[in-house]
């Protein structure tokens, strides 16, 4: 039987935990989301003063990244380079940067979503937050 590594708990703490202080030092009010490797979601958090809507794009952008298997950004690219097919790919809402696969053992494990301020600075803090699991 093959065997894989997966979130567990801890390591969704130390994710969420890295990516808040990330937002913080900034002073990027956001929403943060950890999905497991299906794109069920583990966390989500908003931070105050984040707009409502972050708190539903946040987990949207962590799911198309952990189901697609790379950044959520690069959906954005194809639909504005004019493969616009992509809008009615099922299951996958979150077609906007801000959503960053974590890969562990060259699998992908999870996803963390992030929503609130520029599209790369969402990537910023979502890459603080995976950079915790190193």
């Amino acid at each position: 039987m093959n065997q894989k590594p997966y979130l567990s708990l801890n390591d969704v703490k130390r994710v969420a935990a890295a990516a808040e202080a990330e937002a913080i030092a900034n002073k990027w009010n956001v929403s943060i989301a950890v999905v497991d490797d299906g794109g069920h979601l583990l966390w989500l958090q908003r931070l105050d003063g984040a707009a409502p809507i972050s708190a539903q794009i946040a987990p949207a952008k962590a799911r198309t990244a952990a189901l697609g298997r790379r950044e959520s950004k690069l959906y954005e690219e194809m639909i504005n380079q004019g493969r616009v097919s992509f809008l009615s790919a099922p299951g996958l809402e979150g077609l906007l940067e801000g959503g960053v696969p974590v890969i562990v053992d060259g699998h992908v494990v999870g996803a963390v979503g992030v929503s609130g301020v520029k599209s790369s600075e969402d990537v910023q803090i979502a890459k603080a937050g995976i950079a915790a699991l190193s």
